[in-house]
C-alpha cells in the first residue's frame, strides 16, 4: 500500500522556503508497505479418471479432508473509523482530512485501510509533518490453504520482515509488544527522504484470523526536529490498539 502523501496546499504569497516544502510534500512520507501475498491452489488432477480407475481396480476411495474450524472473525471493521478522533489530533495534528482517506479495496471484507497527513505549522520554530497508515487483513479457513489463523500468521511474519528490510532504513530495531492481540511486533527505523530525516514506528498484530499493520512517521521542516523513536513507536502502538478493539467490536454487532 506505497501510498505517498499528497502535497500540502501552498499559502498566497508563501515565501521561498515555504514554496520549496510544499514541493517536497508530494514525495516526502511514503509508509512502510505491508502486502498481503495472494493465495491459489491447483485442482489437483481429472477427478473423474481418478474415480473411474479406483472403481476399476476394486480400491476404495481416498477419505475427504478433515473439516477446519471456522475462523473467528467474520468482518472487519471501517478502517478509517477504527482510530479515534482524539488519537489523530494528538498523533496527526492539522491532519488535512480528519475523517481519514479510504485505502481502494476489491473486497472490504478481507482487506481495508486508511490513512492521515497533515502538517502543523509552528511559525519561526519550523513545521511538523506527520503520517498514520493502518491496514487490516482478514483470512477465512480454507480447505487446501489452511485455517483462518494459520494464513494470518503467515502475513504476520511478511509484514514484519517487509518492515525489517525496508530499503535504506537505518537503525532498525524490532521488539516484541506484550498484552496486544494473539502477537504483536514494534520495528522502528530511521529513514531519509527528500532531504529530511524521518523516524517510522510500525506496529504488526494478529489476533485470530486478522492481521493490524500501523505505520506512524513523521519529521520536521525549517528548523523544527523529527519526532523521537520512543514517540513513533508510542503512536504506532495505541493507534494499533484501537484497530485490534475495533476488530472485535465489529464482530461483536
Amino acid at each position: 500500500m506505497h501510498r505517498s502523501a499528497p502535497a500540502t496546499p501552498e499559502k498566497a504569497h508563501a515565501p521561498a522556503p515555504r514554496i520549496r516544502l510544499a514541493r517536497v510534500l508530494a514525495c516526502a512520507a511514503v509508509p512502510v508497505m505491508l502486502v498481503a501475498v495472494g493465495c491459489s491452489s491447483d485442482s489437483g488432477g481429472d477427478k473423474k479418471s481418478d474415480s473411474a480407475s479406483s472403481s476399476a481396480s476394486g480400491g476404495k476411495q481416498a477419505s475427504s479432508s478433515p473439516s477446519l474450524a471456522p475462523a473467528k472473525f467474520k468482518k472487519l471493521p471501517e478502517a478509517c473509523q477504527s482510530i479515534g478522533a482524539g488519537s489523530i489530533d494528538k498523533y496527526v495534528p492539522k491532519a488535512k482530512t480528519k475523517a481519514g482517506e479510504v485505502g481502494k479495496t476489491s473486497d472490504p471484507q478481507s482487506q481495508a485501510s486508511c490513512t492521515w497527513n497533515g502538517l502543523d505549522d509552528k511559525g519561526v520554530q519550523g513545521s511538523l509533518y506527520r503520517w498514520l497508515d493502518v491496514d487490516l487483513k482478514r483470512y477465512d479457513s480454507t480447505q487446501g490453504l489452511g485455517a483462518g489463523d494459520a494464513l494470518a500468521q503467515k502475513q504476520f511474519d511478511r509484514a514484519v520482515s517487509a518492515a525489517q528490510s525496508t530499503a535504506d532504513a537505518k537503525n532498525v530495531k524490532t521488539s516484541p509488544v506484550s498484552g496486544l492481540g494473539d502477537q504483536a511486533t514494534a520495528i522502528t527505523f530511521d529513514l531519509k527522504k527528500t532531504d529530511a530525516d524521518f523516524k517510522y514506528g510500525v506496529v504488526v498484530v494478529r489476533t485470530a484470523n486478522v492481521v493490524v499493520a500501523v505505520d506512524y512517521n513523521g519529521t520536521g521542516y525549517q528548523g523544527a526536529d523529527a519526532p523521537q523513536t520512543n514517540e513513533v513507536q508510542e503512536g504506532a502502538t495505541v493507534t494499533a490498539k484501537e484497530a485490534v478493539a475495533a476488530v472485535a467490536t465489529a464482530n461483536n454487532k
